[in-house]
């Protein structure tokens, strides 16, 4: 597969490319820096949680870049529809698990506060 011009894909209208570029770059830069703030946090806190979400921040830049590499001809549109649609389904599930592991949604009945009902903390431990 060459490089090409995004001007020159047949699938993309040469007056939308510049558009559909800013969004995909903006998207890289964006998600880059998310995940390297994910990053930042992952080493500080050391949990599943933390992990979790850094993994998906680290899928959204793959995502991101697959992207711009469809724009310019390096991924193929078939492979780009294989590997996005794969990443949403991973990041949907590992959001779903870090929800699900973030608690059980149990309730607590304190004796000073009778008949008083709140839900405990969450812990920084997973």
């Amino acid at each position: 597969m060459e490089h090409t011009s995004p001007f020159e894909i047949q699938w993309l209208d040469p007056q939308l490319a510049p558009v559909l570029l800013t969004v995909i770059a903006l998207a890289a830069l964006g998600t880059t820096i998310l995940f390297c703030c994910g990053l930042v946090a992952y080493s500080r806190r050391r949990t599943l949680r933390y992990l979790l979400i850094t993994v998906v921040l680290g899928l959204l830049v793959v995502r991101s870049f697959v992207g711009l590499g469809t724009v310019f001809g390096l991924v193929p549109m078939t492979i780009h529809h294989l590997v996005e649609h794969s990443l949403d389904f991973g990041i949907a599930v590992l959001i779903l698990y870090a929800v699900y592991r973030s608690g059980s949604g149990n309730s607590v009945t304190t004796g000073s506060d009778a008949g008083t009902t709140r839900t405990p903390p969450e812990s920084d431990g997973d």
